[in-house]
């Protein structure tokens, strides 16, 4: 199983624990101290996870701006200069 389809199975239980102790609560009471321990520390799994979420969520990078290059040609005078690759300078030949 995949980390986000382990999480989505982690909130489903603690809905379930939620409910339950929901259920609880109506036949106890919700006077006690006990009562209200287990409510908060639901409460706090439920934000515990919340933030495990969040966190485990893959970030997404954001994708560089696209440079248009144009199909016209380039000015040949910004290569007057330049050697061709491999083959030395221009007036001499390759040995």
């Amino acid at each position: 199983m995949s980390l986000q389809d382990e999480l989505t199975a982690v909130q489903r239980c603690l809905d379930d624990l939620v409910r339950s102790v929901g259920r609880l609560e109506k036949q106890v009471g919700d006077d006690g101290l006990d009562i209200r321990r287990i409510r908060t520390d639901t409460d706090h799994l439920r934000e515990s996870v919340a933030l495990l979420r969040q966190t485990a969520a893959p970030a997404v990078e954001p994708r560089p701006d696209l440079v248009t290059i144009p199909d016209t040609p380039y000015d040949t005078s910004l290569w007057t200069d330049s050697d061709d690759e491999g083959l030395g300078a221009r007036d001499r030949r390759a040995p």
